[in-house]
C-alpha cells in the first residue's frame, strides 16, 4: 500500500455502529472520510448529530442518491439488512471494496438467509465471493477479499472462544455446545422502541430470542465449518441493563484427549500473536468494563473436571470488536495496512 490515504465511505452513518465507525476512522492515519450517507438527515453536519465528533469530522450527511461512493476505495454499510446487497455490485464494478456490518454476506446458504431475514437474497453471485470477517480465523482470505460479511456481535465472542478447541478436535459432540450470552442495550440499535426505553431496560434483565435468534444460524454454520462435522448448538441471548458490552459464557463437553491437555497453554499459544485477543491468566475472570470502547476481546477458561466440561467466558465491546472495530480491522488487512492501525484505543474505566 502506498502512502496515499484510503477514501472511505459509510452508508448509514446515523446508527450506533455508524458513529462508532466515524469515531475510529476519524483518527485513522491512513483514511480520508469521503462520504457519509443518510437519506433522512442529508445536509446535516455530522457533528451536529454527534457532538463527540466536533473537531474530528467536518462532513455533512449526504443523500445516497447524490453521494460519491464510487470514488471511494472502500465503503462500509452500517445499514439494515438488505441494503448492502442492493448496492454491492455497482460498487464492485468500479473497484470499490465492500464491508457490510449487517447480515447480507454472512450466510452462504441463501435459503437459510431468506428463512431468518424474510427477504430474498438479491446478489447470490456476490455472496459466493464474500469472506466472513473474523481476522483471527480467516486472515488470509480477507487479504484478497472484495466483499466482507462483518460478523455479528454474539458470533464473534462464541467463535473466538471455541476456535482453539474446534481446530484441534477437542470437543465431544455427543453433548451440545451451549452459549449463554448477554449484551448491552446498544446492541438493539439506535431506534425508538419500547423495549429499549430507560424505564423498560434499566434495573431489569431478560432473555430473548430463545425460540430462535438470527445469530444462531450464523454461529452454527461457522461452528460446522471449523469442526468439519455437524455440531449441536444451543444459544440463548439476554439483554442486560448497560449501554455497551457483551459477555458470553460457553459450556462444552471435552473429548478424552482434551482432558489430558493443558488447555490454558494451548489457548495462550493459539492467540499469542493476536493483538486483539487476550487470554487471561488461569483463575482470572473477565469483566465487560475491561474492554469498553476498545477492540479487545478477553477470554478465560475454567475446567469442570468432575463433569468433563470446559467453561469459557468471553467479553468484548459489542460496538467495537463486535462491529465497527472488527470492520476497521478487516479494512486494514484488505489494504495491507498494519492490522492495529487506528485501533489502539485503551479501554475506558470506570
Amino acid at each position: 500500500m502506498t502512502n496515499k490515504k484510503l477514501k472511505v465511505g459509510i452508508v448509514g452513518g446515523t446508527g450506533y455502529t455508524g458513529v462508532e465507525l466515524l469515531r475510529l476512522l476519524s483518527i485513522h492515519p491512513g483514511v480520508e472520510l469521503t462520504a457519509i450517507t443518510s437519506r433522512g438527515d442529508a445536509g446535516l453536519p455530522v457533528a451536529d448529530m454527534f457532538p463527540s465528533l466536533r473537531g474530528y469530522v467536518n462532513l455533512k450527511f449526504t443523500d445516497p442518491a447524490q453521494s460519491n461512493l464510487t470514488e471511494c476505495d472502500v465503503v462500509f454499510f452500517a445499514t439494515p439488512h438488505g441494503v448492502a446487497m442492493s448496492q454491492a455490485q455497482e460498487l464492485l464494478d468500479t473497484n470499490v471494496k465492500v464491508i457490510d456490518l449487517a447480515a447480507d454476506f454472512r450466510l452462504q446458504d441463501t435459503a437459510v438467509f431468506e428463512k431468518w431475514y424474510k427477504m430474498p437474497h438479491s446478489c447470490p453471485n456476490v455472496l459466493k465471493k464474500a469472506v466472513y470477517g473474523i481476522p483471527e480465523l480467516y486472515r488470509e482470505q480477507i487479504k484478497s477479499a472484495q466483499v466482507i460479511g462483518n460478523p455479528g456481535c454474539y458470533p464473534t465472542t462464541v467463535l473466538l472462544g471455541l476456535a482453539p478447541l474446534l481446530e484441534q478436535g477437542l470437543i465431544d459432540f455427543t453433548a451440545p455446545i451451549i452459549a449463554d450470552s448477554k449484551s448491552g442495550v446498544s446492541g438493539a440499535g439506535r431506534k425508538a422502541e419500547v423495549a429499549t426505553l430507560f424505564a423498560e431496560s434499566s434495573d431489569n434483565m431478560k432473555a430473548y430470542g430463545v425460540s430462535g435468534h438470527r445469530h444462531h444460524p450464523e454461529i452454527h454454520a461457522q461452528l460446522m465449518q471449523l469442526a468439519g462435522e455437524n455440531v449441536q448448538f444451543i444459544f440463548v441471548p439476554h439483554l442486560i441493563p448497560m449501554i455497551r458490552g457483551m459477555l458470553s459464557t460457553i459450556y462444552v463437553k471435552l473429548s478424552a484427549k482434551a482432558k489430558t491437555l493443558d488447555l490454558q497453554s494451548m489457548f495462550e499459544q493459539r492467540y499469542q500473536h493476536e493483538r486483539f485477543v487476550d487470554v487471561l491468566p488461569a483463575g482470572v475472570l473477565p469483566e465487560t468494563r475491561s474492554v469498553r470502547g476498545s477492540n479487545q476481546i478477553r477470554i478465560a477458561l475454567h475446567k469442570q473436571d468432575e463433569a468433563g466440561y470446559l467453561t469459557l467466558i468471553v467479553v468484548q465491546d459489542n460496538l467495537v470488536k463486535g462491529a465497527a472495530g472488527q470492520a476497521v480491522q478487516n479494512m486494514n488487512i484488505m489494504f495491507d495496512l498494519a492490522e492495529n492501525t487506528g485501533l489502539e484505543v485503551v479501554p475506558l474505566l470506570p
